[in-house]
């Protein structure tokens, strides 16, 4: 369960993570949503900026909300902001000071970054032995593509699933979201957490390296796998699947529909609920091996059943007969659903600058240790006096003395 303001802590139940501590040195998606989701689980998390600039998507859009841009917003909350320089000597000291108090340090510096300002493997052990470093990088910490940058649309191509995107016979494309980014950073959490839950076998923490170019990989999954197993390159099927046939869209008479008919049992109900019964019959569709042999002529004719009938109707009657199917929403009908209403999919978030604004809840459902929406994204270096007061004592002459320096914001 969520809530929907910026209510401290111990005003909640407690989270799964509550009590850990994580320096999110992360920018742009991958990092930042991976200390999100950890925030979302009840860690303390504090995103550590530049000053000046902050995090590069501070300046992506529009839209911005008072001067907020929405993307920002969309994969920081559940984050107390410090800023500081650490281009300069007294700001990779204070970074010095912070990173031993911490449970996980997340960061997605260019690789030998960290290591160039003093903080290598060596340095942590020695500084900081339980702390779990979590490294994102585009291409891995080894390897000879190891000294590039990582960016989310490079990857899609480089790893083909641009090339299993798109149009049958057209053009490679790219997804609407920047699903390596997200899965990244999704994967960074989940291997966070294993290597905290090692720290109580070991009482020791570890570095963990999750790339963007592994993951994208990854993402091939079965498409990958069934290449691997015959040597044949994948293509495209456009909405369609490479294995299992009728899987696509539909055109209804008013909008699209998505049908997912999963097995054979499906399929002869799907024939029976359209009037054509003898479908299943046909030794050409009888099986999904043989359906997929036969695409065209079986999409055409479900195309041709489902093209004069209303999506409602469709949905309601085949939803009551067990077969897979939705309709292809805009995002403004999918986040105005009354399922994603009640599944706190939507939340409203109490903002210092903006006031309330409505962002996307957290899928992380968790019934004994719920997950929270605790803190709005924080505004560049806006908890910075608190934190370095918090962490390291510093006193508020000594905090004017480093702004005056522009060590900190």
């Amino acid at each position: 369960m969520t809530t929907t303001s910026t209510t401290s802590q111990h005003q909640l139940p407690e989270g799964a993570l509550t009590g850990f501590k994580v320096l999110d040195l992360s920018r742009v998606l991958a990092g930042p949503w991976c200390g999100m989701l950890l925030g979302d689980l009840g860690a303390e998390v504090v995103k550590v900026e530049s000053p000046g600039s902050g995090d590069d998507t501070r300046g992506w859009g529009p839209p911005f909300l008072e001067g907020e841009s929405a993307y920002f917003l969309g994969a920081n909350r559940n984050k107390s902001g410090l800023s500081i320089h650490f281009g300069s000597a007294e700001g990779k000291a204070l970074l010095a000071k912070l990173i031993p108090q911490f449970d996980v340090v997340v960061e997605n510096f260019k690789n030998g970054t960290l290591e160039k300002w003093g903080f290598d493997q060596q340095w942590f052990e020695t500084n900081a032995p339980k702390v779990v470093r979590c490294s994102i990088t585009g291409y891995g910490t080894y390897g000879p593509l190891s000294h590039l940058p990582g960016y989310d649309f490079i990857l899609q191509a480089e790893s083909g699933l641009m090339s299993i995107c798109g149009e049958e016979g057209g053009v490679p494309s790219k997804y609407g979201v920047a699903i390596v980014d997200l899965a990244t950073g999704m994967m960074a959490c989940n291997a966070v957490q294993a290597a905290l839950l090692a720290r109580y076998r070991t009482g020791k923490g570890q570095h963990v390296e999750v790339s963007l170019f592994d993951t994208s990989t990854a993402l091939l999954a079965n498409v990958g796998s069934s290449h691997l197993a015959t040597g044949k390159d994948a293509r495209r099927f456009g909405n369609g699947h490479p294995t299992i046939v009728p899987y696509t869209t539909f055109p209804a008479a008013d909008k699209m529909i998505a049908l997912a008919v999963g097995n054979d049992g499906q399929f002869a109900k799907l024939a029976e609920v359209l009037g054509h019964p003898e479908w299943a019959q046909d030794e050409r569709f009888r099986t999904n091996t043989a359906r997929v042999q036969h695409r065209e002529i079986v999409d055409g004719m479900v195309a041709e059943s489902l093209k004069t009938m209303q999506s409602k109707d469709i949905i309601t009657t085949l939803r009551k007969n067990g077969i897979p199917v939705g309709g292809v929403n805009t995002v403004a009908e999918a986040l105005s659903s009354e399922h994603a209403k009640v599944k706190e999919m939507v939340v409203d978030i109490a903002h210092e600058k903006i006031g309330t604004f409505k962002s996307l809840g957290t899928p992380l459902k968790m019934h004994q240790t719920p997950t929270s929406v605790r803190m709005a994204p924080p505004m560049l270096g806006q908890h910075t006096d608190e934190l370095l007061k918090k962490y390291l004592q510093l006193s508020d002459a000594q905090l004017d003395e480093l702004k005056e320096k522009k060590i900190i914001q």
